[in-house]
């Protein structure tokens, strides 16, 4: 979904399953949900930092060659 566009009623009805399902995982507690959301934000944002560096570290040292079209 791109945030010039309206989403669709497929992706909101996605979202809501998505949504009910967070909040049935911690029982139904909305700060549990929120607090468990926010920690596996910060895992992920945790992983794709290490992901970047490790990427960049092996342009560096020349172990992938770059695609020039």
């Amino acid at each position: 979904m791109s945030s010039g566009s309206q989403p669709n009623a497929q992706d909101v009805d996605g979202l809501e399953a998505a949504v009910d399902q967070a909040i049935a995982a911690c029982d139904g507690d909305m700060r549990s949900t929120i607090r468990a959301l926010i920690v596996a934000n910060d895992y992920l944002e945790s992983e794709v930092s290490e992901l970047m560096k490790a990427v960049s570290h092996a342009y560096v040292r020349g172990r992938f060659l770059t695609y020039s079209g």
